[in-house]
C-alpha cells in the first residue's frame, strides 16, 4: 500500500522560510496537496499541484508565500514556504487525490493522508 510521509517540519522565526517534502512510496492519484491543521481549527487546503501538467493552485492566505512543487522521478512533493506568519504554525499533512478538485473541495476528497509534520513559527 502506498504512503505518504511529510518531512522538513521544525521551529522558525516570523518571517523565515521552511521547506517540507512529502515522499510518496509507490505511484499516486494525479492530484497532490498539502493541508494544515491548527490546534482548535479544522483542518484547511493549503496548495495543490497535479502531477501532469504540473498545474498549481493555492489556498488565499498562503498565495504568493508559498510553494508547491513536484519531482515524479523522486515520487516527491515539496511546499517551500516562505515569509512565515505565525498564523502559519500548524500541523502539515501531504494528500493524493484523482482531482485538483477532490483537494480543494469542502470536505476533501482525499484518497491517502500523510501523519504530518509539525511547523512552529515563534514571533
Amino acid at each position: 500500500q502506498v504512503q505518504l510521509v511529510e518531512s522538513g517540519g521544525g521551529l522558525v522565526q516570523s518571517g523565515g522560510s521552511l521547506r517540507l517534502s512529502c515522499a510518496a512510496s509507490g505511484r499516486t492519484n494525479y492530484a497532490m496537496g498539502w493541508f494544515r491543521q491548527a490546534p482548535g481549527k479544522e483542518r484547511e487546503f493549503v496548495a495543490a499541484f497535479k502531477w501532469n501538467d504540473g498545474y498549481t493552485y493555492y489556498g488565499d492566505g498562503v498565495k504568493g508565500r508559498f510553494t508547491i512543487s513536484g519531482d515524479i522521478a523522486k515520487n516527491m512533493v515539496y511546499l517551500q514556504m516562505d515569509s512565515l506568519k505565525p498564523e502559519d504554525a500548524a500541523v502539515y499533512y501531504c494528500a493524493t487525490a484523482p482531482l485538483i478538485p477532490s483537494l480543494i473541495g469542502k470536505p476533501p476528497r482525499v484518497t491517502l493522508w500523510g501523519k504530518g509534520t509539525l511547523v512552529t513559527v515563534s514571533s
